[in-house]
């Protein structure tokens, strides 16, 4: 079984599945609480995100923007913390006239750590067992993590040294300077019941607001956006900095590249100065971000905030990214043709008339709405294409949703002509298999157009396989699908490489697709 992309699966002994998308990812990168620092972490409800990284916090966005996530109908979610001048906090364990320093592993305040150490079994006077635990709260006994370390010693030449062992802990790693001798036995539990445990001091720190430098990271470090790795998700969410401070352009324009590479989009919030509908037509003019792989809803939202115990005005992204997934997670193939409407108690900040709607609608940006006007026909979602150059297809979500989730399954489905002979034979297999994917999805409604021809082509033959390509191994099959218009394709060439497979779109002669070896077929590859 070969993994498909997001939405769909392919098998290479059968690529025609039932039409069944699966449920989409939506990545969230910002500040939280607690939690693992610039580690992607799978979240499937809100409870389990005030688990791992403690819920709601005033001073995250991220937070709020994973509440509203669920509660607008999201379901599976990747959360990558990050922060600014974050500190562990440390435990002091004694060991004589010295100490054994341990420092935590996850920075914040709210990082409750304890340690204790034991001689129990053990002959060699120089070894100790150590157990170290991360509790909910300061003096708590309810117990969310626990690491024991049995037979360990200072000694760097002990093939039980702490130091190594620590260093795949997931709680504490060892302070320089190690202490002479092994910590001293911890004092048992008040009234001389059960283990007694050392707590980490408060010297622990939440950190500064985060920056852009913050949220864009590092890519050799795998910090910030770059920490996604490898990482299959549909949508993007970066929630503003702070609730007065939008997140900045160089942030926008790194994270709609990684967008473009894993075939995902980009979710942006409307600026915070965009405060009234005419204020967002007049700024969109001369806003500097467009992208077929983004999409904007506008306006903000109006949601009860638990912590103020008021309502407060709140980035929209989390929510957005909600309603897309219900709508997909559906099944319907159209999910994003229409702009999604609001759950129970998320309003939009202010009003849109019929008439503004339809003007933020041909700058590329969306209305979030409570009701279905009745009044006018229905406004096609977009994408921030819209208002400038490229694919008409790609300023549509559905048709670009569409899209890319097709193209991610068939670069992911097709993986396995890496480990065939790279012939004709395997290339026609490649292309059978593919046809008969994309004529599933046609039966299904997914594609315009009445005949084949009009819906959907592949080509894989010694066209896109010339010789200098076989040589180095690689193998080429170019795709297009008609997502709005019939006989009018978003084309696409997968290139698969021993060392990467990537899906890419391409301008391509229609001509030299219907009729093989008649027509050179040339192609351009957009950038």
């Amino acid at each position: 079984m070969v993994e498909g992309g997001p939405g769909l699966s392919l098998d290479e002994d059968d690529i025609e599945p039932a039409i069944a998308w699966a449920e989409p990812v939506t990545a969230f990168v910002g500040r939280t609480l607690k939690g693992p620092l610039h580690r992607p972490v799978p979240i499937n409800s809100f409870a389990q995100f005030q688990q791992v990284f403690g819920g709601l916090w005033q001073p995250s966005t991220l937070s709020y923007a994973v509440e509203q996530f669920f509660a607008s109908g999201g379901g599976r979610a990747l959360v990558v913390r990050v922060a600014n001048g974050a500190r562990a906090p440390t435990v002091t364990l004694p060991a004589g006239d010295a100490v054994l320093r341990l420092i935590g592993v996850h920075p914040g305040s709210r990082e409750y750590l304890r340690a204790s150490v034991d001689y129990d079994g053990l002959a060699d006077s120089d070894a100790f067992n150590l157990v170290v635990q991360r509790v909910r709260a300061a003096g708590s006994e309810h117990i969310e993590d626990q690491e024991i370390f049995r037979r360990v010693s200072l000694a760097s030449d002990s093939g039980r040294c702490l130091a190594d062992l620590l260093a795949h802990s997931q709680l504490v790693r060892v302070v320089a300077p190690l202490p002479s001798r092994r910590p001293d036995r911890s004092a048992p539990a008040a009234g001389g019941f059960g283990v007694g445990y050392v707590g980490s001091n408060c010297d622990g720190d939440d950190g500064g607001p985060i920056t852009d430098y913050d949220l864009i990271g590092s890519a050799a470090e795998r910090t910030g956006l770059f920490a996604l790795g490898e990482e299959t998700f549909d949508f993007l969410c970066i929630p503003p900095l702070t609730r007065e401070q939008d997140v900045g352009l160089g942030t926008l324009l790194v994270a709609a590249r990684l967008c473009r590479q894993r075939h995902a989009l980009l979710i942006v919030d409307p600026p915070s100065a965009w405060d009234s509908p005419q204020e967002a037509i007049d700024a969109v003019r001369k806003w500097p971000f467009r992208s077929d792989h983004a999409v904007m809803f506008f306006p903000r939202l109006r949601a009860h905030d638990q912590l103020r115990g008021r309502h407060e005005t709140f980035a929209c992204s989390g929510a957005v990214a909600g309603l897309i997934s219900r709508a997909e997670e559906s099944g319907a193939l159209g999910a994003g043709e229409e702009e999604p409407l609001l759950r129970a108690g998320l309003q939009p900040a202010v009003e849109v008339s019929l008439s503004q709607r339809a003007r933020l609608s041909l700058a590329g940006i969306n209305t979030l709405l409570a009701t279905r006007p009745g009044a006018m026909p229905p406004v096609s979602a977009r994408t921030l294409a819209a208002g400038g150059n490229g694919s008409p297809d790609w300023k549509f979500l559905a048709a670009r949703r569409l899209a890319l989730r097709i193209a991610a399954c068939v670069e992911r489905g097709t993986r396995w002509m890496l480990f065939e002979q790279n012939v004709p034979a395997t290339w026609a297999r490649g292309r059978s298999r593919v046809e008969a994917y994309l004529a599933r999805l046609s039966a299904s409604g997914a594609f315009a157009g009445l005949s084949r021809e009009e819906r959907y082509f592949v080509v894989c033959d010694e066209r896109i396989n010339q010789p200098q390509s076989v040589a180095a191994g690689g193998v080429n099959l170019l795709f297009g699908i008609a997502a709005r218009r019939a006989g009018e394709f978003d084309t696409w060439l997968v290139s698969h490489q021993p060392a990467a497979s990537r899906a890419r779109p391409v301008s391509v002669n229609r001509l030299a697709t219907q009729r093989p070896g008649e027509w050179p077929l040339e192609m351009s590859i957009h950038r």
